[in-house]
């Protein structure tokens, strides 16, 4: 398997936790984008959201997942949920390997992520601003996702798994 293996999902779908057991299982590098963007700037992202703002904390979004993605070592990466809306991010994950798409429901994600601590866009409103995101994100995630894993009501070794799967099917037959 010489392709990288892309989780996309909204925030709360279980993208950093999935990816690193899955990194785990098919013996390959993890790449955390909000992880390597809080690395690169020594900051976290509602530090750069309050500094900077969001359009700086996408340039720093667009930038490490074309470093991961550059890499010659194939990894998993679990994306930075809102990257896809990016073109040319959109472009390059395209062109990466595979993409999974941890999909689920804008009430079980909120649930996931509380009152939104420590996420910038949560801030006012959580729920109300999950379900938003999600119907203008489900669109993006569904034309580039190879394929889809339903993580509502799935813990993230059984995510891990379907997602290893998912991923030895593709790469293999490509």
């Amino acid at each position: 398997m010489d392709e990288h293996v892309l989780l996309v999902g909204m925030m709360g779908s279980g993208k950093t936790t999935t990816g690193r057991l899955l990194a785990a299982r098919l013996h390959r590098v993890f790449h955390d984008s909000d992880e390597e963007i809080c690395r690169r700037t020594g900051m976290g992202v509602p530090a750069i959201f309050a500094s900077k703002g969001e359009a700086a904390f996408r340039a720093e979004e667009r930038g490490v997942l074309a470093a991961a993605i550059a890499d010659a070592v194939p990894g998993v990466i679990a994306v930075a949920g809102g990257a896809v809306l990016d073109p040319d991010s959109r472009r390059r994950i395209g062109r990466a390997g595979v993409v999974i798409w941890l999909r689920a429901a804008p009430s079980v994600l909120a649930s996931r992520v509380g009152a939104g601590a420590g996420r910038p866009l949560l801030e006012h409103d959580a729920e109300g601003t999950m379900q938003l995101l999600e119907a203008r994100r489900r669109p993006v995630y569904r034309s580039i996702a190879d394929a889809t894993i339903d993580v509502d009501w799935i813990g993230p070794h059984v995510a891990a798994e379907r997602a290893e799967r998912v991923a030895r099917a593709f790469i293999g037959a490509r």
